[in-house]
């Protein structure tokens, strides 16, 4: 009943109520403010003065990352209470995520691990997820255009039921509004961007009664001040950058990067098949790999990585002549299909049994034949890009606004994910020992954490892309010793599967999520 109240007052003073496409109950209901720019989604009304609102935590980027972070703190009894701003001018934050079940996939995906799904567990937004359409995957297989090797990885080779999930994004970013929505969490959503940031205003405001942390919040200097292209302004506490790999947090703050482009640009798109896939495949190509991944029904996602010219020549050649170039690319074209090794198959490896995985006796497979585009084909450039810190006092980068990595292994959204669940953790720290969030100290907690893990990644998938990027014939042996390697060693194999799969040397996940 009071809560009924409290919204029938906010309704009133504020504006009228709109509602999100969400599936949770009629209390999930969101407020717009009384400009049309704001949107306040379930709890209070963020405190402010006679001008500027003032937020605990304010996430300038709503993308995939950013809401994860908004959503873990929401769902954390210590962070549930704090005032959290989500600045991002996409329409779909407000008015919903379009989503249409019935229709091709959109081409924009993301292969979550499963150390992803079991934050998106505990964060209860998983249900969300599975009421859309994904896929999982039990097997992947990898090989290259010489035909010299390749290797095969299933689940069961490390007792798991699943390598992965591949997942629309715009499911994933509906999911995770969706359980925000349905918390009590003080979340506002700006509609708008970023222009300026003051990271030392002078005169700080003082706090009204709702906004935690009210002691420090009084006094100068524990705030920042953050303008907007609407003309408007807010304060906060902890300014946290997921705003992408062009972040403006990060400029603003100087944040320095160091990184390289790759001369190389992604080509993805929806294809179908006659039957439904449920494998992962990639196969490494003189121009780079490309991959096909199970998307649900008939339906699989590609990633195919090629020089620009290539990219721009096929993404508005005839959609005929594409099938058959990406057909031609997963079986057959640029090179033999591996048949049997050069290195005397498993026997070459026998002084290594007992311990055998699953896999191993499963020999090389034909990917599924495409029969149709499904969608538009969309290019992206691709570059390796990593912010030389992620804190500052009152400024933390997560997501790609900190790295940005090749995409040849689907990493870079499980990784922001991390950072995400990370940095949650270390704020709940700081609240229960009553610590200002936004001191360096607390947020070089986060970096420390993140840092080496992101870093051994992006140095990991960097390493594959210059290896593949060179035609040599020593080196195609070596690289097909490799394969082969990683298919016959049960101990190597299974450590490959761990850490792919964010169970293994990801601290943040140690304690809770091990294989």
């Amino acid at each position: 009943m009071n809560r009924l109240v409290r919204r029938n007052l906010v309704t009133n003073v504020f504006g009228p109520k709109t509602r999100l496409k969400n599936f949770c109950s009629a209390s999930a209901a969101k407020v717009s403010g009384s400009n049309g720019d704001h949107s306040y989604v379930q709890g209070e009304k963020p405190g402010s003065t006679d001008s500027f609102p003032q937020h605990d935590i304010a996430i300038v980027g709503g993308g995939m990352v950013g809401v994860a972070l908004a959503c873990s703190l929401a769902s954390m009894p210590l962070t549930k209470q704090l005032s959290i701003a989500i600045i991002d001018s996409n329409p779909a934050l407000k008015g919903g995520v379009s989503i249409k079940k019935d229709g091709p996939p959109d081409p924009r995906v993301s292969t979550v691990t499963p150390a992803t799904i079991s934050f998106f567990k505990d964060i209860d937004a998983w249900k969300y997820v599975e009421q859309q359409r994904h896929a999982y995957f039990d097997k992947m297989q990898v090989w290259d255009y010489t035909g010299l090797g390749y290797t095969k990885y299933h689940a069961r080779d490390v007792n798991k039921e699943f390598l992965g999930c591949v997942v629309e994004n715009k499911v994933l970013q509906s999911s995770l509004l969706s359980r925000v929505q349905c918390t009590d969490a003080q979340t506002t959503i700006y509609s708008s961007r970023l222009t300026s940031m003051n990271l030392s205003p002078s005169g700080s405001p003082t706090v009204a009664a709702n906004v935690s942390s009210k002691t420090t919040m009084n006094e100068p200097g524990h705030l920042a001040k953050l303008e907007l292209s609407d003309g408007s302004s807010l304060y906060a506490k902890l300014v946290v950058g997921a705003d992408g790999s062009k972040s403006r947090v990060r400029e603003l703050a100087g944040f320095k990067t160091t990184g390289w482009n790759y001369s190389q640009n992604a080509v993805i798109c929806t294809v179908e098949h006659t039957q439904e896939n449920f494998c992962a495949w990639q196969r490494f190509l003189p121009s780079g790999p490309i991959a096909l991944l199970p998307i649900g029904d008939n339906y699989s996602n590609i990633v195919w990585t090629m020089n620009p010219k290539e990219a721009t020549d096929r993404k508005v050649m005839d959609q005929d002549d594409f099938v058959k170039d990406v057909n031609s690319a997963l079986d057959g074209g640029y090179g033999p299909s591996p048949q049997s090794s050069i290195f005397g198959s498993q026997s070459f490896f026998s002084w290594l049994k007992p311990d055998v995985t699953v896999s191993v006796d499963e020999g090389f497979e034909v990917p599924p034949k495409v029969v149709k585009l499904a969608s538009e084909r969309m290019v992206f450039p691709l570059s390796l890009n990593h912010a030389k810190n992620y804190a500052s006092k009152r400024v933390v980068l997560i997501g790609d606004a900190a790295h940005t990595v090749h995409p040849l292994a689907g990493q870079g959204v499980n990784l922001g994910f991390g950072d995400a669940f990370s940095l949650s953790k270390v704020i709940a720290e700081g609240v229960a020992l009553g610590t200002d969030i936004g001191e360096v100290g607390l947020m070089k907690k986060y970096e420390a954490e993140r840092k080496p893990a992101n870093i051994a990644m992006m140095a990991i998938l960097d390493g594959f892309q210059k290896a593949y990027s060179v035609d040599f014939g020593p080196l195609n042996v070596l690289r097909a010793a490799a394969f082969h390697g990683a298919n016959y060693i049960s101990p190597l194999k299974k450590s490959i599967i761990s850490y792919a799969s964010g169970d293994q040397r990801l601290p943040l996940f140690s304690t809770r999520h091990k294989i």
